[in-house]
């Protein structure tokens, strides 16, 4: 009779100990001239991309003027759709911030229109001698601006920006941090998160984009919150069975963006994991 066992969880990676003054020292000598932090949903990217971008502010040189986030969110850049993506606005404070609240809910974006977008607010960002930093979970579109993916077919999204063509704009040398969390506090603050949103108003907002036009097949689109929220507006999912089926739609998805990035550090990438 065959016995069955839980599968044993993939180890984290070590965490480091990353010192904005070495980061800042880095982007000013031109070794790197983007800085990334990346994540898993729920693992303090944010929160740690702020601290880190008013670190490196309160050590600039007098000919630089600040530092700017670029979110690398595919939900964030949508107006109205606040509560379901965790904006949290109120974190950035002083540091001011890019793709976020850029079209109206219900429209369509993909990760070539991304790229676009992320290149417009990165040449910005440096014209005006401030330092960007790339902040989110996406990592497709992460992988897109970072890696020089042409859509040509011809470069992989796992390569490097040395095996891409000059020509390619864009950053061409990043510092990737990650925010390291374990599996089980991941989903506990997930489910904590979550029951926090839903008290906040986040069936309220969805009833809110329906009433206002926006189909329901296109929340539906969008997953994750916007999804099963929307379901249960419609009535086709009870409540608690909405909660449920959500909580664990979204340890799924964070599970999978922390493959995403392990299967960066795979083709090359190296990750700082850093504990928040």
């Amino acid at each position: 009779m065959p016995v069955h066992t839980k599968p044993i969880p993939a180890e984290l990676p070590q965490p480091e100990q990353v010192e904005a003054v070495d980061v800042l020292a880095s982007y000013i000598s031109g070794e790197i001239d983007l800085i990334t932090v990346l994540g898993p949903t729920a693992s303090g990217k944010t929160k740690y991309a702020v601290r880190l971008a008013r670190q490196i502010a309160a050590m600039l040189p007098s000919e630089y003027t600040g530092v700017e986030i670029i979110s690398a969110d595919s939900r964030q850049i949508f107006r109205g759709m606040d509560i379901g993506t965790g904006k949290d606005l109120c974190e950035y404070g002083d540091i001011p911030y890019h793709l976020i609240d850029i079209l109206p809910a219900g429209a369509h974006y993909n990760v070539f229109e991304f790229k676009r977008d992320f290149i417009s607010a990165w040449n910005d960002i440096r014209s005006r001698r401030a330092i960007p930093i790339l902040c989110g979970g996406t990592g497709l579109y992460i992988n897109a601006v970072t890696a020089g993916y042409d859509f040509s077919g011809s470069h992989p999204l796992s390569a490097t920006r040395e095996d891409v063509p000059a020509s390619t704009d864009g950053p061409r040398s990043t510092f990737f941090i990650g925010t390291l969390v374990s599996r089980e506090v991941r989903n506990a603050r997930i489910d904590a998160r979550l029951d926090a949103r839903l008290q906040e108003g986040m069936v309220e907002e969805i009833k809110g984009l329906l009433d206002s036009g926006v189909p329901a097949e296109n929340l539906i689109a969008y997953g994750l919150e916007y999804k099963f929220v929307t379901q249960y507006v419609l009535g086709e999912l009870e409540y608690d069975r909405m909660r449920l089926q959500l909580a664990t739609a979204i340890h799924q998805f964070a599970k999978r963006q922390m493959t995403w990035f392990r299967g960066m550090e795979r083709s090359g990438v190296r990750i700082h994991w850093v504990e928040v």
